[in-house]
């Protein structure tokens, strides 16, 4: 059975309809019993032997009779082959993400430019209504756009072929909203002190005296004689400092401050800042997470600094147009997951709104 190319698919006749699509869900149907194919789709018939060859009768072509070689080379399919035949090896059935193909509708986003296929529980098919996955494809050394992701699975072939999913989710749940935060250690207008004596040092902010409160009920800081110090000094991050400063907490000059951090980081201290600010207001502790190459490491369970719970998330701030390349996304997602982490990102305008974004390794 041949199939032919034209105007960006391949159609096949005969009784296609019933074994390919109803059968196993391949293409869209037509009327007579023939199908349409996204080339990916063909070419995966062409590997199995269920298509003998590919006639191109598109505008390009020649009329030539292509077997698998010939019509990979010719349609560019590689990648997305790849990830369709790695899908249907782990009995999925799945469509590409075209307008008006079957299933591509409502929640699977059809005409969605970012996702290449729609992919369905096991045991369903185009013809039901349930999707499982919203697949997007690259190669690892593509640009990713940070804004393209959320909701939907990132798929990275690497140079070796070999395949890597991530789940990647636009509205991870971190904390609650600022209206809900536990006082105990949310939001700094629920401390019940304020201008703590504080010097501003060369790279951080050093209290005295009554500061004893905001690093054992807030955890805020450290202590500047060491972790098994019961009381002394306390030293806050730069962030830190900002941030209570702004609030009237500690009693330095927070312009200072401020200036102070655009120094050392330029504009991504602004944005680490407002990061931070959106993490206490959720109810949730963000301390550094410079060991694990991230900017915070954050604890959603805390009531007295000698409770601290195991830290659930590791944050990177990045710019609203940030692009990842799949390697060091790997290698974020990798680490986190060593530590027993989630990956997040929060895409950071210094003067604007957070968009939030985590990414986990998935086996489908």
């Amino acid at each position: 059975m041949d199939g032919t190319l034209a105007d960006g698919v391949v159609r096949v006749g005969g009784d296609a309809r019933q074994r390919f699509y109803d059968a196993r869900g391949y293409g869209r149907p037509l009327e007579h019993n023939r199908i349409e194919l996204a080339p990916v789709e063909a070419a995966h018939l062409l590997a199995r032997d269920d298509l003998d060859a590919v006639v191109d009768e598109s505008e390009s072509g020649d009329g030539a009779r292509l077997g698998f070689r010939e019509f990979l080379v010719r349609t560019g399919a590689t990648l997305r082959f790849a990830v369709y035949k790695d899908l249907r090896d782990r009995g999925f059935y799945l469509s590409p993400a075209r307008e008006d193909w079957p299933g591509v509708a409502g929640d699977a986003a059809a005409g969605d430019v970012d996702v290449d296929f729609v992919v369905y529980p096991r045991g369903n098919g185009p013809w039901d209504d349930a999707v499982a996955y919203r697949i997007c494809i690259a190669g690892e050394r593509e640009a990713i756009v940070a804004r393209s992701l959320g909701d939907v699975v990132l798929a990275v072939v690497d140079e070796d072929g070999e395949l890597t999913y991530f789940e990647t989710d636009a509205e991870p749940a971190i904390g609650g909203s600022a209206a809900d935060a536990d006082a105990s250690f949310g939001p700094a207008e629920d401390l019940p002190m304020a201008d703590v004596d504080a010097d501003l040092l060369a790279d951080r902010v050093v209290c005295y005296e009554t500061a004893d409160d905001l690093y054992e009920r807030h955890f805020y800081g450290q202590r500047l004689f060491g972790r098994n110090a019961d009381a002394g000094p306390l030293q806050l991050s730069l962030v830190e400092g900002a941030y209570l400063a702004q609030r009237g907490v500690v009693d330095v000059d927070v312009d200072a401050v401020v200036d102070l951090g655009r120094d050392v980081e330029g504009g991504r201290f602004d944005r680490r800042l407002r990061a931070y600010a959106a993490l206490r207001d959720r109810g949730v502790v963000p301390k550094s997470g410079f060991k694990f190459g991230a900017d915070f490491r954050v604890y959603e369970e805390f009531t007295d600094v000698d409770s601290l719970s195991h830290s659930t998330d590791l944050v990177r701030v990045v710019a609203p147009d940030h692009t990842f390349y799949p390697r060091d996304l790997s290698l974020d997602v990798r680490l986190a997951g060593g530590v027993r982490k989630r990956m997040v990102f929060a895409l950071t305008a210094a003067n604007g709104e957070i968009d939030w974004l985590s990414v986990a390794r998935l086996t489908p």
